[in-house]
């Protein structure tokens, strides 16, 4: 609610070298909002200013209502309020506070001298504290300054929180009249009558929107009554209003809990099927390796079929030629090792268990007093060594045997592959 300032607006860059420079301070001197809100916080004020260059971005020391004082970021200067068909500044405060932007900002009407909080005010204290509905809806990261100043403006334009304070006129006009400029002076607790189209006037080229209070009726002039009835109505339609604006904050602040609520169910439902793509995948992942592994065994299952397959081709015509012999069969020609390592094996898995027989029934001759003890222990030692290098043997051809068979896998796996 004051004239439209002569000064030439800040310097955009100079806005942005100071608020680079104060956020990107640390130690004992930094403000104290997190980290990670500092980028946003910038550019809500580079915003600001842009759209309302009346507004200045400063540090100062705010107080707290225990005490404490912490340096904090403001927007001061005045915001537009269109009243009556007349566009007037009224000069405010908004402190961000060490919350911002995750919580609302502290705004403050800033009347000078001459301004006179209006008292009841539905959206100012006596302190100058405001409270409007988008602050109590503040919703980080979309709510922000820019909005907040255009909702101030619309709310001050419905009802002006500020009004001039005039000093009484030192040459009064005999004739009382509404439109005289006596009409203006009001205190807190008068009701002066409404200005004229001349205090109209004169109000708005100083600045200051007219006294917002309702005019109390002089019995003696009539001409008096009309306006006192349309302030009636304006009142009535003032106040129809805000309750329209209550119970709409009442009915979003109900849509929000509903909507917050639904929300939550949202983040359980989303824990819960997080959770089961976790379990689906973990189960994925554990029936492929199964199917790897499965296929690894079928290919093991495959190359033996393989092997199984040939030596039958191969052995098909020996059990035919011994099928038409007689039945007299030589046991030694019944198996035919297929290659020399086969056959030494053969034959020293069959010297192996001989010298077992053998050892057995020196046993047996013993414990019947067949042979001597002496005898009996020379040979055991005897056979015992032949037994010995005989597995020693047998094992050492089981080893290269292996090393075959490993390598003819190995041949049989990339025949399959391909």
């Amino acid at each position: 609610m004051v004239p439209p300032s002569s000064t030439p607006p800040p310097n955009p860059q100079q806005i942005q070298q100071f608020l680079s420079s104060v956020l990107s301070q640390r130690g004992p001197s930094a403000l104290p909002y997190s980290e990670d809100t500092k980028w946003l916080i910038r550019q809500q004020l580079l915003s600001l200013v842009s759209n309302y260059p009346s507004l200045e971005p400063k540090t100062a020391t705010f107080t707290h209502n225990d005490g404490r004082s912490v340096n904090l970021l403001q927007a001061d200067g005045t915001i537009p309020m269109p009243f009556q068909g007349v566009t007037y500044n009224i000069p405010i405060i908004i402190w961000l506070m060490e919350s911002y932007p995750r919580y609302a900002p502290a705004v403050y009407v800033n009347p000078t001298r001459d301004m006179i909080i209006k008292r009841p005010h539905p959206h100012v204290s006596p302190s100058g504290l405001v409270s409007i509905p988008y602050l109590h809806n503040w919703i980080y990261p979309s709510s922000n300054l820019v909005d907040l100043v255009l909702h101030l403006s619309s709310a001050f334009s419905r009802d002006p929180p500020l009004y001039s304070q005039r000093r009484p006129n030192p040459n009064p006009s005999p004739s009382p009249s509404p439109s005289i400029n006596s009409s203006m002076t009001s205190t807190y607790g008068q009701h002066p009558p409404p200005p004229g189209p001349r205090v109209a006037a004169t109000a708005a080229a100083a600045g200051y929107p007219p006294s917002p209070y309702g005019r109390v009726q002089h019995p003696q002039h009539s001409q008096a009554r009309p306006t006192s009835t349309d302030d009636a109505a304006e009142v009535y339609k003032r106040n129809a209003m805000n309750k329209l604006v209550e119970m709409v904050h009442g009915d979003i602040s109900g849509m929000r809990k509903a909507r917050e609520v639904e929300m939550e169910g949202m983040f359980s439902a989303q824990a819960v099927l997080r959770r089961r793509e976790e379990e689906i995948n973990k189960g994925l992942k554990e029936m492929q390796d199964e199917k790897e592994a499965l296929e690894q065994q079928l290919q093991v299952v495959l190359m033996n079929t393989d092997v199984l397959d040939s030596w039958i081709r191969d052995n098909e015509g020996k059990i035919k030629n011994l099928g038409k012999k007689n039945n007299n069969v030589d046991v030694d020609e019944a198996i035919h090792c297929v290659d020399v390592l086969s056959k030494q094996v053969l034959d020293c898995t069959a010297a192996d268990l001989a010298i077992e027989d053998v050892v057995y029934s020196l046993d047996k001759a013993v414990q019947d007093g067949v042979v001597p003890f002496d005898q009996y222990l020379r040979n055991v030692r005897l056979l015992s060594r032949e037994q010995f290098f005989h597995r020693a043997t047998a094992s050492k051809v089981k080893e290269a045997q292996m090393q075959a068979q490993v390598a003819n896998m190995a041949a049989r796996i990339s025949h399959f592959v391909s």
